[in-house]
């Protein structure tokens, strides 16, 4: 059963792999066999992360990429395919959030995030898309929304309305590609510990949205691995147009 999860003569390519989850993201795919593409604006900040991907035995490539410019997309695509081969997985991770109430929230931050989250994960996956029609191959694309996009809280209108945006541009692709062996789907994660919020969860106001979870527990990046290489690998090979929550049982809370 292990090697259905297996990704050895793979390449993947992880947006957002800077920082965060784009960091986890990139090391767990490296460490299921996949050669993996770590892509950012910041390509400076890249280089430690390539380092430890290829200490790990696989291949890696650092690659600048702004999701925003198809001119940039184009550029990423032709670099990771010159070092590592056709990319055969995308991983659309790069997002931001702004956070303001909604009569304070200026159209160029409303624009900021949705380009980002959702026009910029549109245009990577279109690239990607035409690539594989193009030489009649397989792909696959895992989109990390959000449970945000299934429901909502405050001061974050343009993050709630990107995930929700992209939950539905999973299902619209998924229909659209699917004969084409072509898969779309997304992993939902829930309240999850990186780098840059875990000093939030130890305050009253952090405990007080744990007390929320059922699990009664902060989400772990590891927690989101199996998902991951579910749909990532032939482990997942029926499933397109899904979208998996990974939440501690959020969304089921009660209201």
């Amino acid at each position: 059963m292990s090697k259905r999860f297996d990704l050895t003569g793979k390449v993947a390519l992880v947006t957002g792999a800077s920082s965060g989850l784009g960091v986890h993201f990139a090391r767990t795919l490296a460490a299921a066999g996949a050669s993996v593409a770590i892509a950012a604006r910041r390509a400076d900040r890249l280089a430690s992360l390539q380092a430890e991907l290829q200490k790990l035995g696989g291949k890696a490539v650092a690659v600048e990429l702004d999701v925003q410019s198809s001119d940039s997309i184009t550029a990423a695509f032709a670099t990771v395919e010159a070092a590592l081969g056709p990319v055969d997985i995308v991983v659309n991770n790069a997002g931001i959030s702004i956070v303001k109430p909604a009569l304070e929230m200026p159209v160029e931050d409303w624009d900021a995030v949705v380009n980002t989250n959702l026009r910029g994960a549109w245009l990577v996956a279109q690239a990607a898309g035409k690539r594989w029609l193009m030489a009649k191959r397989p792909g696959v694309i895992v989109n990390i929304a959000s449970i945000l996009g299934l429901r909502t809280i405050g001061q974050v209108a343009p993050y709630n309305a990107s995930k929700a945006g992209l939950i539905h541009l999973t299902r619209a692709l998924a229909m659209e590609w699917a004969r084409h062996d072509i898969r779309v789907n997304a992993i939902c994660p829930g309240y999850i510990e990186t780098e840059m919020n875990s000093d939030f969860w130890k305050t009253p106001a952090g405990q007080r949205l744990i007390d929320r979870i059922p699990q009664r527990r902060i989400g772990k990046p590891e927690h989101l691995d199996g998902a991951l290489l579910l749909l990532s690998s032939d482990a997942g090979s029926f499933m397109t147009g899904s979208v998996l929550t990974v939440d501690g049982g959020h969304t089921v809370s009660s209201l």
